[in-house]
């Protein structure tokens, strides 16, 4: 009987110091470094990195490109496909704070009347009904990727903007663009996307 009490007391003292196993809270049993799945984070299908470059010194996170629409762009042909990619540009290694953006506007078409010259780039963009006018884009590729039906032209314009600007087109629920002739609206998607990528950042 002695020892079943002595056994029962050494148990306790045990279990009150914390050595006996799953005596941990569950809360502090995870390790903190572990992060688990966001179960609200919307499934807008677009793909975001986040990669350093030891080159400019800077942490970019990026929108990789990311489909709008094709045949919706008012002022071009039917078969003309415009797409999205978006870039946050932290200097080092950090991402609390964003030194600028980078919005890149990607024009796919057969008809090579359907390019951009340099009198017609300049970009608008309409956030909630709010006008933005973010200021001329710079070519930064025009070429042609050949198919095994057709050759395609595809022309890439580029602007950086503050990021307070890209916040602003982020936080948006409808968004309108114009380039030139070139007029479309953002689908849902790529809203949300956008507003997936502000998140990845503090300021």
């Amino acid at each position: 009987m002695k020892r079943i009490i002595i056994i029962s007391s050494f148990c306790l003292l045990l279990l009150s110091a914390g050595l006996l196993p799953n005596s941990q809270p569950s809360s502090l049993a995870k390790s903190p470094l572990v992060s688990e799945p966001n179960s609200s984070t919307v499934d807008h299908g677009g793909k975001i990195e986040t990669k350093y470059d030891g080159f400019t010194h800077e942490t970019v996170v990026m929108l990789k490109q990311m489909r709008v629409n094709c045949g919706g762009v008012k002022g071009s042909v039917k078969q003309t496909c415009v797409s999205l990619i978006a870039s946050l540009h932290c200097p080092g290694k950090q991402l609390e704070y964003v030194r600028y953006a980078k919005l890149q506007l990607v024009f796919e078409t057969k008809d090579w009347d359907k390019r951009h010259p340099l009198e017609e780039r300049d970009l608008f963009v309409v956030a909630d009904g709010k006008t933005l006018r973010l200021g001329r884009m710079g070519l930064v590729n025009q070429n042609v990727a050949g198919d095994w039906w057709a050759d395609v032209m595809k022309e890439v314009l580029e602007i950086a903007v503050s990021y307070k600007t890209f916040e602003t087109i982020a936080q948006a629920q409808t968004v309108e663009i114009k380039v030139g002739k070139s007029a479309f609206a953002l689908q849902q998607k790529n809203l949300e996307a956008l507003g997936d990528l502000s998140l990845r950042v503090k300021f």
